[in-house]
Parts: C-alpha cells; sequence; structure tokens
C-alpha cells in the first residue's frame, strides 16, 4: 500500500524526477525546495512515511533537518533516506549516525531508489 513522502531536494530537476518516479508508484509526493521550506513543513504538518532528504541544501542543512526530525516525538520513527552527492564513507557513516535509515548516492539509479523506498516502508509497516 503506497504512503507519503516528503522530497527535500533543492535541484529542480531531480525534484521532478524524484516527484514523477515516485507519483508513478502511487505514493502521495509532497516537495520542499530548501532547508527553509523543509523545516516549515516538519513544525507544521503531519509527518509523512518517508522522507528524501538531500544533505546540502539552502538554509537549513540536511543534517540538521534530520536532527530536528529524530528529537521530535511525532517524526522520531518516520523512515528517512539521505540523498548526497557526497557518495564517502564519512559521509555514510555520518547520515547513519544521525538517524538516516538509508543512504542514496546522487547520481542515483531510478529503480534502485524506488526499490530502496518500497523497503523502507514495508519495514517500517512491519515494526
Amino acid at each position: 500500500m503506497p504512503g507519503n513522502i516528503l522530497v527535500v531536494e533543492d535541484d529542480e530537476e531531480i525534484s521532478l524526477l524524484l516527484e514523477f518516479l515516485l507519483s508513478r508508484e502511487g505514493y502521495q509526493v509532497s516537495l520542499a525546495k530548501d532547508g527553509h521550506v523543509a523545516q516549515h513543513f516538519i513544525e507544521h504538518s503531519d509527518p509523512p512515511d518517508l522522507v528524501l532528504l538531500d544533505v546540502m541544501l539552502p538554509y537549513v542543512s540536511g543534517a540538521h533537518l534530520l536532527e530536528q526530525m529524530r528529537t521530535m516525538p511525532t517524526w522520531a520513527k518516520t523512515k528517512i533516506i539521505m540523498l548526497t552527492a557526497k557518495s564517502g564513507e564519512k559521509g555514510v557513516a555520518d547520515a547513519l549516525s544521525l538517524g538516516a535509515d538509508d543512504f542514496i548516492a546522487k547520481p542515483f539509479k531510478p529503480l534502485e531508489l524506488v526499490a530502496r523506498v518500497k523497503h523502507q516502508l514495508k519495514f517500517k509497516r512491519q515494526q
């Protein structure tokens, strides 16, 4: 059963691609184009089932947003997949240590990204 996904991505082309890929799979997709928009969504909206979160964002970093979500009781169990062009081992370790559930390097493979989203949402329903 599809769910709701928040995509936090400042690159408009990537954002629209993610919206297309996920909508095609039946997910309801909300877009946030920068850290401020995402922060407002986090503070004033019900949590989605999953967040695709870019690490490098204007105004508020993805790492800061991740920490914020993990400290809010209503968002604490939301599945979060980090997206970044920084695919080095330290970047992956940092994202996971802050509480990310998964990590996908850009450029990503569309089928793999959708499979990882489905896996996280399946895992969430089993908890």
